[in-house]
């Protein structure tokens, strides 16, 4: 304090305050890490292939035999594998940050970057990024099972069934909005993982409320106001209503409304954690 006072006095400057990097060396850092994680090349590449591979299981599966009535929704089972990729893009999300904790580096990021909220904005957009550019691999590679595989099956055009394709609007928007759905999903799974930062008990909490959710949905058939509710506001299943294309009338929620609510969720659950990084200990 006194040399940086007699050096004012002399008319020379002080020492210059420490400032933190700017967002384009933020995102750089943490592209740098997340392509550098061990298994994140494996981990894209398992999405894609299961996501595809689930899906053409599916669609195989799913028949309408000559003589029958058939009411599929032929574009909804071709993207059945949306709901298991979703949990690799939840896992892959909650290493971004959590793998960080459990090694301390945290404290080595923060320290080249003391505005938290900007680290945290950095690795959603960098995985953003990735996961939109892999979901939508993963979602052409599914809707091209089911044009391929659905006429073997008894959905074809005589039937009433048309080509599983982009051109029709209500495809379109399943397919960019199941993009959007695994993109969400990554949000609100690194958020969850800011928010508690062990990895084991980030990767429950995100499963749990992926999958454990729509099955108590299930067993509240009884109880159709309260089931109602859960199908209008957990995330899974207001987020995959973006899949149907047929019946939209009988839907607990529209198509984008669901989406709706599941960005809310991610966004709710960002801005915790933004607020938990900026006030807690690294």
């Amino acid at each position: 304090m006194n040399q940086t006072l007699a050096m004012a006095r002399r008319g020379r400057p002080g020492p210059a305050a420490p400032s933190g990097a700017g967002f384009a060396d933020a995102l750089r850092a943490e592209w740098t890490k997340l392509r550098t994680i061990p298994g994140t090349a494996w981990m894209l590449g398992a999405i894609c292939v299961l996501t595809v591979a689930v899906s053409a299981g599916v669609t195989a599966a799913t028949k309408c035999p000559v003589g029958s009535a058939c009411a599929a929704d032929t574009t909804k089972v071709s993207l059945t594998g949306i709901e298991v990729g979703q949990a690799l893009v939840a896992v892959l999300a909650v290493l971004a940050i959590s793998g960080e904790y459990s090694t301390g580096m945290i404290r080595t990021t923060f320290a080249a970057m003391p505005r938290r909220s900007v680290v945290l904005a950095a690795k959603a957009s960098v995985l953003t990024s990735l996961v939109l550019v892999t979901a939508s691999v993963a979602v052409a590679g599914s809707l091209a099972a089911g044009r391929l595989i659905l006429p073997g099956n008894g959905f074809t055009a005589a039937r009433g069934f048309a080509l599983v394709s982009l051109a029709h609007g209500p495809t379109l928007r399943a397919a960019a909005g199941s993009v959007l759905y695994l993109a969400l999903i990554g949000l609100l799974s690194l958020a969850i993982a800011t928010i508690v930062r062990d990895s084991a008990v980030a990767a429950g909490t995100v499963l749990g409320l992926l999958y454990v959710a729509p099955i108590i949905t299930l067993f509240l058939g009884g109880e159709p106001t309260w089931q109602r509710w859960l199908e209008r506001y957990v995330p899974t299943n207001a987020g995959l209503a973006i899949e149907d294309t047929i019946g939209l009338r009988h839907l607990p929620i529209g198509p984008w409304g669901g989406l709706g609510v599941l960005a809310v969720w991610a966004a709710g659950a960002l801005i915790i954690g933004a607020l938990m990084l900026r006030f807690r200990d690294a």
